[in-house]
């Protein structure tokens, strides 16, 4: 993985059944990303839910796709993306 590269990591079944109910969507609603892309883990496989972390130093100006932000202990301020692999 390179270094810039934002951390990529797979949903497992109960994440993925929480996070689709709490926001009341289907995967089919999630933005996608190709199972060929190479930020990819890989165990991963299609359906698959991949929870995106980049950091405020990283962010790509005006993306939309951004879930939730969270407050790092360090104070760097990291936006959580979603994606359903196809």
């Amino acid at each position: 993985m390179h270094t810039l590269q934002p951390k990529h990591s797979k949903l497992n079944e109960k994440e993925t059944e929480e996070f689709l109910s709490k926001l009341n969507i289907s995967k089919a609603q999630l933005p996608k990303i190709l199972s060929t892309d190479t930020a990819l883990p890989e165990d991963c496989i299609v359906g698959d839910i991949i929870k995106i972390e980049r950091s405020k130093k990283l962010e790509i100006p005006n993306s939309s796709a951004s879930i939730q932000s969270v407050e790092r202990k360090e104070g760097d301020k990291v936006h959580i993306y979603f994606r359903v692999v196809v």
